[in-house]
């Protein structure tokens, strides 16, 4: 979705060029064609042709989803902008501002973490997701589209058996591992189903269909697949699982505002590891949970995910993505469970596991952060700005862009993205609207995806 969205605000401001051409950078360019970003770049600037040139050897300093469009005529670039696709199908500028939020309008939830949200829900006797409804006046009415989409996304996954696209021909298994789920009695059965729900979801966003990012593409199935387990098998209410999405929509918040949902930057115990963190949260809150025992949920879903690794076969979404939904979403099941034996109250929070995956995340080597190739640097000097002109070169000696100084900052716990936190956006979490903290824990209208927890997008 953000590529695409970054053609579409391109192409209004290019006028009429012969031609246009899109260089994908770092991991953009190493899974553009798995995460079919050439075909929406295509769509988007259609009649218009548009010449695709991958440069995924190259990981430019800011971030490593890199897009340079430009507008061509004769032999002359009469337009470039640069853009950054930063996860949650959102878009920045070279500087780090917020390029066309999708929702046009920042939510202020007034907290910074989730240890905030505890203090601030516990001294009122709230349940957890008051906090959303607080901030955002048409919240159920934005989770009835965004459940009605999962569902549906659930249900055709279910349906639809055959090859996925592309050079993997790997089958669908959501459909036969259904059946045979349903022959299962107790503790199997129940996991095999949330496994197929899963697998339903993350098949449908690797043929291309549309799902609900939550929080971003590649982890779309885990969230889904554990609350349409519980609304058709458990027989939970519906508005049970609009407050569970809210819920898992504040939990999303804190990780993108304070640490990263971005598979290129943190490997995917960003995506995945959120998803399950928001998966847990809600199973919990859908078992009459305590806000204490949500945050115990989502903690240890979180935390036994640290580590996790970007890196898909071939640059699809597939292997391992699809059963790396399927078991994250019986972890979160499990865990949910396991919080609900105790009384909530753990030695290590939830924000400090979010810490420390962010911390993590910035210590993986570049070949597991989802673009298999190393940072720019090392002598080359081939670093392009938004004018196309050479931007910032790395001359030998110097360090690389790959090194610790040019990291995004953790002070405190939080980020800062290139070097510095936007103005713009300030502390705390936010919704819809604000790039670098935006949880989006509701559906974006535009194209194809939906979103819940960061991002807006299509697989």
């Amino acid at each position: 979705m953000a590529p695409r969205r970054a053609a579409e605000l391109f192409r209004a401001e290019a006028g009429s060029p012969e031609r246009f051409r899109a260089t994908l950078y770092g991991a953009l360019g190493a899974t553009g064609a798995g995460h079919l970003t050439d075909r929406a770049l295509a769509e988007a600037l259609a009649p218009t042709p548009c010449e695709v040139v991958n440069k995924a050897e190259i990981v430019l300093k800011q971030h490593p989803n890199g897009l340079l469009l430009e507008a061509i005529s004769g032999e002359k670039v009469t337009l470039s902008r640069l853009f950054f696709s930063t996860g949650g199908g959102e878009l920045a500028d070279e500087n780090g501002g917020v390029v066309d939020a999708p929702a046009g309008r920042a939510i202020e939830y007034g907290f910074t973490g989730v240890g905030e949200l505890l203090e601030g829900c516990a001294a009122e006797g709230r349940p957890l997701w008051s906090a959303a409804e607080e901030a955002e006046e048409d919240l159920w009415g934005f989770l009835e589209e965004i459940w009605s989409a999962m569902e549906r996304a659930v249900e055709r996954g279910i349906a639809t058996g055959g090859a996925l696209p592309g050079g993997l021909k790997l089958e669908r298994k959501a459909m036969p591992y259904l059946a045979r789920a349903k022959k299962l009695r107790g503790t199997l059965g129940e996991l095999g189903r949330i496994s197929a729900y899963a697998l339903a979801v993350s098949e449908e966003n690797a043929a291309g269909g549309r799902i609900v990012t939550a929080p971003t593409c590649g982890s779309c199935g885990t969230l889904p697949g554990v609350l349409y387990h519980l609304f058709r098998k458990r027989e939970a209410p519906k508005r049970a699982i609009f407050e569970a999405l809210a819920t898992a929509g504040l939990f999303g918040a804190c990780v993108k505002a304070n640490a990263s949902i971005s598979g290129a930057q943190v490997g995917c115990q960003g995506e995945i590891g959120t998803a399950c963190a928001m998966a847990a949260a809600a199973a919990a809150q859908v078992f009459g949970g305590s806000p204490r025992q949500i945050e115990y949920a989502a903690e240890m879903a979180m935390e036994h995910s640290l580590g996790l690794t970007c890196d898909p076969v071939m640059g699809l979404v597939q292997i391992p993505c699809i059963e790396r939904n399927a078991a994250a979403a019986t972890v979160a099941f499990t865990r949910a469970g396991y919080a609900l034996l105790g009384d909530g109250h753990h030695r290590v929070s939830f924000d400090e596991v979010v810490e420390t995956m962010y911390r993590t995340g910035c210590d993986m080597s570049p070949g597991v952060q989802g673009d298999g190739h190393r940072r720019a640097g090392d002598g080359e000097e081939e670093v392009v700005g938004a004018a196309g002109a050479a931007g910032v070169k790395s001359a030998k000696g110097e360090k690389s862009v790959k090194e610790e100084d040019h990291r995004p900052e953790v002070r405190g716990g939080r980020k800062s993205f290139w070097q510095k936190r936007s103005p713009a956006t300030g502390p705390g979490c936010r919704g819809r609207g604000a790039l670098w903290s935006d949880p989006s824990p509701w559906p974006s209208p535009r194209g194809r995806g939906d979103t819940l927890g960061g991002n807006g997008g299509e697989g």
